[in-house]
């Protein structure tokens, strides 16, 4: 198997669609990046929790604890850079993912050792 050497036209082109993109996210303002990234979160682990439509089938309350800890994690450490008005409703998806979960668990973590109760507390339905 030979390999060819690539083509400057090939090589100009991707350079300039990192360049591109490099452009691009430096325009997105912080706030957006985070809330972006935390409904994503929130996304999957609803899916993971067997939330969404032909959800039992996805459910997998393993890598939804991942996610929402991971979730608590980001909201909790970028509340304080994002000011209430964007954080509350990230808090506020969060207890509801987290309460979920313990709904959906056959055994409930006690109140403290839920996932991403490290980062928020204890959490109470």
């Amino acid at each position: 198997m030979s390999s060819q050497p690539e083509s400057p036209q090939s090589s100009d082109t991707a350079g300039s669609d990192f360049d591109d993109l490099t452009r691009d996210i430096a325009d997105v303002p912080a706030v957006e990046v985070i809330t972006t990234v935390a409904v994503h979160l929130m996304s999957a682990a609803a899916v993971n929790l067997g939330l969404a439509e032909d959800g039992e089938q996805h459910k997998d309350l393993d890598e939804a604890r991942k996610l929402i800890t991971a979730l608590a994690g980001l909201v909790t450490a970028g509340a304080p850079e994002i000011s209430n008005f964007h954080a509350a409703p990230l808090r506020d998806g969060l207890k509801s993912l987290q309460l979920a979960f313990r709904e959906a668990s056959l055994v409930p973590d006690e109140p403290g050792n839920g996932p991403g109760e490290k980062f928020t507390g204890p959490v109470y339905g």
